[in-house]
């Protein structure tokens, strides 16, 4: 689960053009490692892309991720 494996770990924040929403939640990309989770979290299926505008500097990419999850059946995917 995703709180296992960010426990005690130190991660990185990095914000996009708004860095909260209209109920006062931060909204930042994820960083593990030098690594986006947010990616990790797409790729394998465990994530549902959700663009807040005016962010999404990273749309595509983590747009990508997704749909190669849904095709290859990873993840939440396989029970679909």
């Amino acid at each position: 689960c995703t709180r296992a494996q960010l426990a005690g770990r130190r991660v990185r924040l990095e914000l996009d053009r708004v860095t909260r929403d209209k109920y006062g939640r931060l909204l930042a990309y994820v960083y593990l490692g030098g690594q986006r989770f947010d990616d990790v979290l797409l790729a394998k299926g465990y994530g549902r892309l959700m663009i807040i505008r005016p962010n999404g500097i990273y749309a595509k990419t983590m747009l990508s991720q997704e749909l190669a999850a849904r095709a290859n059946r990873r993840g939440l995917w396989s029970a679909c």
